[in-house]
């Protein structure tokens, strides 16, 4: 599958999030999506990055933007994140890893010398009709939530 680029309409797939609750990302037509993947919940850059996203949330929507956060962690992993440090946002359950892949984050990674396939931290802004407006490709969390903003502002 050739890699997703900023036009292209956004994949359709039917996910789970952080309650068990089944939707898809057209459930949000008319509005703007931040979509963001992070590698593994409640470890320090994607603790960082969420925590960063639940900052800046009143000022993401005040541009009609909802967020998503996406790992390939557990329905009961992302309930247990997401109440820890009050995310107000869904976080979706990519257990078998479908939406990663039709995204193309699903890549290799080397961590400690051992070689694995991982969700990368990549972010994908989807416009009102579906189309991928931008996507973020090199993340720094610490950073990214304000990007993000600065990035809705101009859609």
């Amino acid at each position: 599958m050739a890699e997703l680029k900023e036009g292209d309409p956004a994949p359709d797939l039917l996910l789970t999030d952080d309650e068990g609750q089944q939707f898809r990302l057209s459930d949000f037509r008319g509005k703007k999506v931040v979509l963001y993947f992070y590698p593994k919940a409640d470890t320090p850059g994607c603790t960082k990055e969420a925590c960063g996203f639940r900052d800046e949330i009143k000022e993401i929507e005040k541009t009609g933007a909802v967020v998503l956060g996406a790992s390939a962690d557990s329905v009961a992993k992302q309930a247990k994140f997401k109440a820890k440090y009050r995310l107000p946002f869904r976080l979706i359950a990519d257990e078998n890893h479908e939406l990663a892949e039709a995204f193309g984050v699903w890549k290799p990674k080397t961590f400690l010398g051992r070689k694995f396939l991982g969700v990368n931290r990549e972010t994908f802004l989807i416009d009102e009709n579906g189309r991928i407006a931008k996507i973020f490709r090199k993340v720094k969390p610490a950073e990214h939530p304000r990007e993000v903003l600065e990035a809705l502002k101009q859609l």
